[in-house]
């Protein structure tokens, strides 16, 4: 029964913010409304292995990103939601873009949030998860199962096209 209060207690204090990083995550209200839930369902069954000596929000937060992640790569057509490394490096162009904190005390946050949700979803997650969720380069890897350096690619394209898209003064 204590359980249940105390559970009762995280979901009404973190369901927002939850909800918030799927959205971001996946592009889509919808799908982000399901996600926060299957989310806290999961949470809930494990409830138990919860090591209550670390900040409650990181554990919600790994269970969401890696629902989302999840869901994403089975929504994607090809089933792999990102490219090869080389293929990403050949991409990318010499002339690298300032970073996104730059952008961010540059531009209205709801131009960019829009700016983001366009991303497509290979650079759309790492962008959230690094940017939003404060995660490293080795937690994404390990989230995406991609390489550290990949990470990186990911996030300078992802830069890259948000420069561009917020410099044009629309969205993709």
């Amino acid at each position: 029964m204590a359980t249940n209060v105390a559970f009762e207690i995280l979901y009404r204090e973190y369901y927002v913010r939850v909800f918030g990083l799927c959205r971001q995550l996946l592009g889509s209200t919808p799908l982000a409304e399901d996600a926060a839930q299957e989310t806290f369902m999961r949470a809930y069954r494990h409830f138990d292995r919860y090591d209550t000596t670390l900040p409650f929000w990181q554990w919600i937060a790994t269970i969401a990103n890696r629902y989302c992640i999840d869901v994403l790569r089975k929504r994607s057509r090809s089933g792999a939601l990102f490219d090869e490394e080389q293929f990403e490096l050949d991409q990318v162009s010499s002339d690298t873009p300032s970073p996104l904190i730059q952008v961010l005390g540059e531009q209205d946050a709801s131009v960019l949030s829009g700016a983001i949700s366009a991303l497509p979803d290979k650079y759309r997650v790492p962008i959230v998860l690094a940017y939003f969720h404060d995660a490293s380069y080795d937690e994404i890897a390990e989230d995406l199962a991609i390489s550290r350096n990949h990470v990186g690619v990911l996030l300078l394209r992802a830069k890259q096209q948000l420069r561009k898209s917020l410099e044009k003064g629309a969205m993709p």
